[in-house]
C-alpha cells in the first residue's frame, strides 16, 4: 500500500532533546527512544468511513513525536496498518450495497488525502491486513502449535461446517503469564471493555471469556482466505497488528501508539500475542492519545457524531487551522471539538503569520536572539511528553511581544522554520 507524499520539513540548527513519553503500562515518563534509531507503530484505521477529528488527533500526536525525534537526530522508522477487512467494514458495505473492497479503497484514499492536507509525515510502511494475511495465518498456526491457541467446534453458519473443517481459533490467555501488564486493569473491567470493544466474552465453548479471536472460519457471504491447517477464513484484529508491527520493526520496538480506547483489549492482546510469538517485550513504551468528543460525547463512527476532516476542508477551512485547533489540547487529554476552538485556531494562525512577517532582525540582534529562544523553548516543551499547548503558549508570547514592536521589512525565518519542522504548520 503506497502512503501519501511526505511534506518538506526544514532542517533546524542544533539538535532537539530526547523525548520523554508517558508510558501507559507503567504510569511513568520514560525516554521514548534511546537512539540512534526510533521505531514507532501506530494502529491505523478501519476504512468504512472518512477521517474524523478523533483520528486526526491521534495521528497528529504521533506526528509530533516523529518530528521531535527527527529534530533530535534519530533515524525514524514508522509503520501503520490499515484494517481493510473487518466486521464493521463488511456491515457498512452490505448496508450501502457496495463491494467491501471498493468501500475500503475509497476510504483509504480519502484518509490519505486528509493526512496529506494536514501535513502528517507518512509511514515508511503502510500495510493493509489483507496483504499480510499469509503471514498472519502462519503466526496463528505457530500459536496453535505451541499450545497457546485452540479451535472451537465448527459453527452452524460456517462454510462446510459438517465436513470436519476447524472452527474459529482463539488465543489461550492462560499461556501468557504477562497478560494484563499493558493495561493494568482488573478482570471485571476487562470483561466489560471486551464486550464493548469488539470482543465476544459470551461466546460458548471458550476456555476463558477474555480469550481473543485469532482466526474466523469462513462464513457464507464473507470474504475468506486459505489458512492452511486453520481452514479458510480471515484473521482476528489483534493478531494483525502484532504480525505487521514485528515483521517490519522487530520485537521490542520503541513505541506502540494509538487512541486510549485501544489500551484494552487491542494493545493488551497484541502484546500478549507478540510476547508468545517473539522475544518479549512486544514494545518498550505504550503511548495513548485521549478521546475527542462533540457536545460532551465521545466522537465515534458508531454514534454518528463525527466532525470529518474532509468536510471541514470542503467547507473552506484551512487544514493548518484544523491542525492548530487539535494541538491546542494535550495529546493525552480528553476534549471536545467546538466551532469556537476552530475560530480561535484561525485567529492564532493569523497572529503568528503577522508576527513572522515583521519579526526578523539582523544576526546578533535582540530579535534574532528571541527567535533562538523560541526554538529552544519549543524543543523543550515537545520533549516533555509532547506538550503542544505549552509550545503554542511559547509562540503566543513571542508573537505578542513582536507585534507590539514590529520591525517592518524583516521576517522571522527561524521561527517560521521551527513551527513548520516541529509543529507541522507552514507560516
Amino acid at each position: 500500500m503506497r502512503p501519501w507524499p511526505a511534506p518538506a520539513v526544514p532542517v533546524l540548527p542544533g539538535r532537539g532533546e530526547p523525548v520523554l513519553l508517558h508510558d501507559t503500562s507503567t504510569g511513568a515518563r520514560t525516554v521514548a527512544a534511546p537512539g540512534p534509531r526510533a521505531r514507532l507503530y501506530v494502529c491505523g484505521i478501519t476504512p468504512y468511513d472518512a477521517t474524523h477529528l478523533g483520528h486526526a488527533a491521534t495521528y497528529l500526536a504521533f506526528d509530533l513525536l516523529q518530528r521531535a525525534w527527527r529534530d533530535a537526530g534519530l533515524e525514524v522508522r514508522y509503520v501503520q496498518n490499515v484494517t481493510d477487512v473487518d466486521d464493521p467494514l463488511l456491515e457498512r458495505a452490505t448496508r450501502d450495497g457496495v463491494d467491501w473492497r471498493e468501500l475500503a479503497a475509497s476510504q483509504v484514499e480519502l484518509f490519505a488525502t486528509d493526512m496529506e492536507a494536514l501535513r502528517l509525515l507518512p509511514p515508511a510502511s503502510w500495510v493493509g491486513a489483507v496483504e499480510a494475511i499469509p503471514r498472519i495465518a502462519a503466526a496463528v498456526r505457530a500459536l496453535v502449535a505451541r499450545g497457546a491457541a485452540y479451535a472451537l467446534p465448527p459453527a452452524p453458519d460456517q462454510v462446510d461446517h459438517a465436513d470436519g473443517s476447524p472452527g474459529d481459533v482463539y488465543a489461550d490467555l492462560s499461556a501468557d503469564p504477562r497478560f494484563g501488564q499493558v493495561s493494568g486493569l482488573d478482570r471485571d473491567t476487562m470483561l466489560a471493555l471486551s464486550a464493548e470493544r469488539g470482543g465476544d466474552p459470551q461466546r460458548p465453548g471458550k476456555r476463558d471469556p477474555l480469550d481473543p479471536l485469532l482466526w474466523r472460519a469462513a462464513r457464507t457471504g464473507e470474504p475468506s482466505w486459505d489458512g492452511g491447517t486453520l481452514g479458510a477464513g480471515r484473521p482476528g484484529w489483534h493478531v494483525e497488528c502484532t504480525v505487521i508491527a514485528v515483521d517490519d520493526l522487530g520485537s521490542g520496538f520503541d513505541v506502540q501508539g494509538g487512541g486510549s480506547d485501544l489500551v484494552f483489549p487491542h494493545h493488551e492482546m497484541s502484546a500478549s500475542h507478540g510476547g508468545l510469538l517473539y522475544s518479549p517485550p512486544f514494545a518498550r513504551v505504550y503511548a495513548h492519545a485521549g478521546m475527542v468528543g462533540l457536545d460532551g460525547e465521545k466522537m465515534s463512527k458508531s454514534k454518528g457524531n463525527l466532525v470529518l476532516v474532509s468536510k471541514l476542508r470542503a467547507a473552506g477551512v484551512e487544514p493548518a487551522a484544523v491542525r492548530l485547533a487539535v494541538l491546542a489540547h494535550h495529546y493525552r487529554s480528553d476534549w471536545s471539538w467546538t466551532a469556537q476552538g476552530l475560530d480561535d485556531a484561525a485567529a492564532r494562525l493569523a497572529r503568528w503569520r503577522a508576527a513572522v512577517a515583521v519579526g526578523g532582525g539582523e544576526a546578533g540582534s535582540l530579535a534574532a536572539q528571541a527567535q533562538e529562544a523560541v526554538l529552544a523553548d519549543l524543543r523543550s516543551r515537545l520533549a516533555d511528553d509532547l506538550d503542544a499547548p505549552g509550545a503554542l503558549a511559547v509562540l503566543d508570547a513571542w508573537a505578542a511581544v513582536t507585534l507590539a514592536a514590529p520591525a517592518p521589512g524583516t521576517r522571522a525565518d527561524l521561527v517560521a522554520d521551527a513551527v513548520d519542522a516541529l509543529l507541522g504548520i507552514a507560516l
